[in-house]
């Protein structure tokens, strides 16, 4: 596959490389360079991919966007004991038009998925998560977004496509390969009540800051069954990033956007995982050093996955039937993870190609809450979405 719109890792950089420790990342993964071209990737499973396209943020004022300084941040840690192979494919340059990018961005991702590489993208507006969506057109049917985000970034689909209204085009353009979007981190005072009720209308799955940040755990399960996660950066709390990111004072701290990370790598189903609305700033360390520790917990993670959702085999798991009311739940728990899911009935005329979803991941709290007689939210959206 050709890949000629990729540019190289600037020699900035490379000259850093070279001045670091043997045992770090620099040394060890595989890079685009001007001078030795696009690494083989026959034994590659991450790919990072930079993204300078920002001219659809609804706040553009003509920057430059680079990530020079998140790579020197990122080739100075060490690994953890990793198997995976990694590259560094360089960056994608703004096209003629944004239309451009999205191409580049689509062609790029969809060959790395088809090599089951993992894609992990430095953006750039949060816009190009669509793009990145666009990318599963030929390879998976159904999909589940994640968006890490204080809005929800519905917007009118009428509209042309901005960074905080990205999602209405998922929604409503064709092919309609969106099966669930989930906002972990949103803040009320910034998404309308209207943006609020269409979320629920439409059974997609949105969690407060205040109520992930009391259990940081909690969003494990729901980052199980994502295929795409999107974090904006400006989820973060404006007081853990540099002066061009600074969103609100409210947000997830440096540990918890890390945990994030850390729970999309882990999970099975996670295929592209994305970082957005990054912004260079002159106080700029601490905030390339925060994505590149989000970049390393992230494929930290991937290295921690354990396939434990084989259900054909009773000696993997154990079930649990649970009478509540008029329906019967039925609980999974992995003896290898102690990882739970609870099964969703389908009825006999649903889209067979959703029956890959019967199993929704969940908490072992949520099977003692079905002990005390209450149904689990997450099971009545999923049960509600897939009767329609």
């Amino acid at each position: 596959m050709n890949f000629n719109f990729l540019t190289p890792v600037s020699d900035a950089v490379l000259a850093h490389k070279e001045l670091l420790a043997q045992q770090a990342l620099g040394k060890k993964i595989k890079i685009h360079s001007r001078q030795n071209g696009i690494p083989d990737l026959d034994d590659v499973q991450i790919a990072i991919i930079g993204v300078k396209e920002t001219r659809n943020d609804v706040n553009y004022m003509g920057e430059v966007v680079e990530f020079d300084s998140i790579r020197s941040a990122f080739y100075s840690l060490f690994p953890g004991n990793w198997h995976n192979t990694i590259a560094d494919l360089g960056d994608i340059d703004p096209g003629e038009s944004v239309e451009d990018t999205y191409f580049a961005i689509r062609t790029a991702i969809t060959v790395l998925l088809e090599k089951n590489i993992i894609p992990v993208i430095l953006g750039g507006s949060q816009d190009l998560t669509y793009a990145n969506y666009r990318a599963y057109d030929s390879v998976m049917p159904m999909i589940n977004i994640i968006n890490i985000d204080t809005n929800f970034d519905l917007g009118d689909a009428n509209l042309p496509i901005k960074n905080n209204s990205y999602v209405g085009k998922v929604i409503v353009e064709e092919p309609y390969n969106l099966f669930n979007y989930s906002t972990i981190g949103y803040q009320t005072y910034f998404n309308s009540q209207e943006e609020i009720d269409l979320m629920e209308k439409l059974y997609f799955e949105a969690y407060r800051l205040g109520d992930i940040s009391a259990d940081i755990n909690s969003v494990e399960p729901l980052l199980r069954d994502a295929h795409i996660v999107s974090v904006d950066i400006k989820s973060v709390r404006a007081s853990e990033v540099s002066d061009n990111i600074k969103y609100s004072p409210n947000g997830f701290s440096g540990k918890e956007i890390c945990a994030i990370s850390r729970y999309a790598g882990i999970s099975n189903k996670v295929s592209s995982f994305g970082i957005y609305e990054y912004h260079k700033s002159k106080n700029d360390n601490a905030s390339s050093m925060l994505l590149a520790q989000m970049i390393w917990y992230f494929i930290e993670g991937v290295n921690c996955r354990i396939k434990d959702d084989n259900f054909n085999n009773e000696k993997y798991y154990q079930k649990f039937n649970v009478l509540v009311e008029d329906d019967e739940l039925i609980f999974y728990k992995s003896l290898k993870t102690g990882r739970w899911w609870i099964e969703i009935p389908f009825l006999p005329d649903v889209n067979n190609k959703l029956k890959k979803h019967t199993l929704l991941p969940c908490m072992h709290a949520d099977y003692l809450l079905a002990l005390e007689g209450e149904i689990p939210e997450r099971w009545y959206k999923a049960y509600r979405k897939n009767s329609f």
